[in-house]
């Protein structure tokens, strides 16, 4: 047995957990009508293959109509739900993972318009911020309903096969009654602890007289609320004394509040924060109670998971956004092959891309979520006649095209014009806040030279350089460059969020920062020009500050713009290329809404529209490929090989006729694809995702 302190076993109530380590309950959206179908199934069941412990499904599971589902969570409000957990019960089962879930009743959190458009309730009438809903005050009849639907829905959860649940007692229905800044009731559960605890404990008691005696149930809790009307940890200790004497086996904990974006990023912090943050706070409740202690927040390293069981902060490690970036992390643990394992890089993509795209993605993992078709760890599985794979462009798509083909035994040569790799992540990467970023480049990096691909920094090929490499296939992932031109063409004096970047504009003391692309990078260049001491106006035509920036990342930028006085423009755009005049620049703004326009006096104007693609190499190599460029997106999509032939060829025209190939093109040697930016302005996942298909489909 390994004496690693994350992969001993562990004795959970009657369950016996193969390690220490946990995916604790989130909510992906991958489910159909509130149903937790094949791609629910098939992401769990790769985790459980993935060697953990015990894996945590259904965030925010409902078991109430008036809790509607405003994430994509799992309606445990009906007995249609009990094959579909049973199938991913029996999946986790099988590769020897434990399986619970995390049910809930919303409570405010959630929005009034959504479900069957009933009124949300609360333990009193407030309003919820983050989801703008106002709820009416719960009256005796809607808490006999919902303990009944808390016992329900536990009891088809056991039905399933599941070994426990953990109710949701952090931001919803059941810590309104317990938090002072949301409680405001003058009766019998107002007051003094027992009648605070009064709901509560009905519904603890429903749950745990609903399922079988050696049926785990847990609570996840906020212990300190971080604020001053709210939950400190003395009162929680008291509180969580009175949930075990009523047979609560395990406490989730948590730290911070949910009620808006900036309280939600707190307790869910991402990238450009402190590492595990609240592990004294879990090693002193572990020490004043007499359950096993679980905590998550942001221990998204190996190193730091180990020593939070090593040093008896806790009992359970949950490492669920590390495992989304790489579900095989306990396995390579246990393989000793730690530097296979793909790091979380705190972007918090997963979160914030379940309300931008509709479900969950991992910044640089593009197979979570995608298990049906995309697999999570790529093997060797070319034979005696390896391909020769000649790559242009070392930035993310570049390196997981590299990476993909020579893992599965591909002959790989990668073609990079500057001295390191990266590209756009490498410049993101210079922001402050965003420096683990590189963490993307490094691993892939790293992997590349693990499996053999010759890199070759410092070349900048052109279409002659890579067919004299005698290529059988050419991927073009060279990228884009700042579309600083448009719709000036190339006239006035703008410059572009590299030169931010690269501290090209050190000394303008006033810029303006046009932005008309609504993501990170405009947002980046105002943080970084905010903190050289330089005085900022920003200007979008959207009707909010980086409108494709999630609310997980979000208040951090907007912390600066308050904090450095960043002027703000919102609705407007430049009018007109910007007129250099003696020292300064003038730009003219016109508000989309009123037509009107107004003249800033400026020293330079930085302008974000995206990248254009830099694609001169791939068009001088089309004509020479065997497949013109073309891929067929059916196969593309679900990664597996291209056609070997065509029956209709498309020329550099796009016309589809046979007739126009010359003789080279018809016995041309290579295949030719492009990915990445090279193709679209888009993101670093989108990248990423292109890089591992078409490396699967060689």
């Amino acid at each position: 047995m390994s004496e690693d302190p994350l992969l001993q076993p562990f004795e959970l109530g009657s369950l016996t957990l193969r390690n220490r380590i946990v995916s604790t309950s989130h909510e992906p959206a991958y489910t159909e009508l509130g149903m937790p179908k094949d791609r629910y199934r098939l992401y769990h069941r790769e985790k459980a293959r993935g060697g953990v412990g015990l894996t945590m499904i259904g965030g925010s599971a409902i078991v109430s109509k008036d809790s509607p589902a405003a994430f994509g969570n799992i309606d445990l409000s009906t007995d249609e739900v009990i094959p579909w957990l049973a199938a991913l019960a029996a999946d986790c089962h099988e590769e020897g993972a434990a399986v619970m879930i995390q049910t809930t009743h919303l409570g405010h959190r959630s929005s009034n318009f959504a479900g069957d458009w009933l009124p949300l309730v609360s333990a009193s009438r407030t309003r919820e911020a983050a989801h703008r809903s106002f709820t009416k005050e719960l009256e005796d009849f809607d808490m006999d309903r919902i303990v009944d639907d808390f016992s329900s829905a536990a009891a088809r959860v056991a039905a399933a096969g599941l070994d426990g649940l953990e109710i949701m007692h952090a931001g919803h229905l059941l810590d309104s009654f317990l938090a002072p800044w949301l409680n405001s009731r003058t009766d019998e559960y107002s007051g003094k602890l027992d009648n605070l605890l009064r709901f509560p404990l009905r519904i603890i008691d429903a749950v745990k007289a609903a399922v079988p005696e050696e049926f785990l149930v847990g609570i996840r809790m906020a212990v300190d609320e971080l604020r001053d009307d709210g939950l400190r940890e003395d009162r929680a200790v008291d509180i969580l004394t009175a949930y075990t004497a009523h047979g609560i086996d395990f406490l989730n904990l948590n730290v911070g509040t949910i009620s808006s974006d900036r309280e939600l990023a707190e307790a869910i912090p991402g990238m450009g924060t402190p590492s595990a943050p609240w592990l004294e706070t879990c090693r002193r409740i572990r020490k004043a109670i007499d359950v096993p202690v679980l905590h998550a927040a942001r221990i998204a390293d190996v190193p730091t998971a180990r020593y939070a069981i090593e040093d008896d902060c806790l009992d359970l490690v949950g490492m669920t956004r590390a495992q989304l970036a790489d579900p095989y992390l306990v396995k390579k643990i246990a393989e000793h092959r730690e530097d296979d394992i793909r790091p979380c890089v705190g972007a918090n993509m997963c979160l914030d891309s379940i309300y931008t795209s509709g479900s969950a993605t991992c910044i640089h993992n593009p197979a979570s979520g995608r298990e049906a078709d995309l697999p999570q760890e790529v093997t060797h599985d070319v034979g005696a006649d390896p391909e020769h794979v000649v790559i242009v462009g070392a930035g993310p798509a570049g390196l997981e095209a590299a990476r993909v083909a020579a893992v599965r035994g591909h002959r790989v040569t990668l073609l990079e014009a500057d001295s390191s790799a990266g590209g756009q992540v490498r410049i993101a990467s210079r922001s402050q806040r965003r420096h683990d970023l590189i963490g993307i480049v490094d691993w892939r990096l790293q992997q590349c030279r693990k499996h053999g691909v010759d890199i070759r920094f410092d070349t900048f090929a052109e279409a002659d350089d890579i067919l004299a490499l005698s290529p059988d296939v050419v991927i073009v992932a060279t990228g884009g460059v700042p579309d600083s031109s448009y719709p000036f063409r190339e006239e006035g004096p703008a410059f572009d969020v590299w030169d931010v970047m690269n501290d090209s504009l050190a000394q303008k003391q006033r810029v303006l920062v046009y932005d008309d692309h609504g993501f990170y990078p405009a947002l980046d260049a105002v943080e970084r020009l905010a903190r050289n001491g330089q005085q900022v106006t920003y200007v979008s035509p959207e009707r909010t500050i980086g409108i494709d920036v999630g609310s997980m990342n979000s208040p951090a930028y907007l912390q600066v713009f308050s904090e450095f006085g960043v002027t703000v423009h919102l609705g407007e755009r430049l009018a007109a290329k910007p007129v250099a005049a003696d020292k300064s620049v003038h730009a003219t703004l016109r508000n989309d809404y009123s037509g009107l326009e107004i003249e800033l006096e400026t020293d330079a104007v930085v302008v974000d529209f995206g990248t254009v693609p830099n694609d001169d190499v791939y068009f001088a190599l089309k004509p020479h490929s065997s497949n013109l460029g073309e891929i067929e997106l059916d196969a593309w999509i679900h990664g597996r090989g291209q056609p070997d032939t065509r029956t209709g060829a498309i020329d550099v025209t796009g016309a589809a006729d046979d007739s126009t190939r010359s003789a080279a093109e018809a016995s041309a040697p290579f295949a030719l694809y492009r990915i990445g930016d090279a193709v679209a302005s888009r993101n670093v996942h989108a990248a990423v995702l292109e890089g591992l298909r078409v490396g699967m489909g060689l």
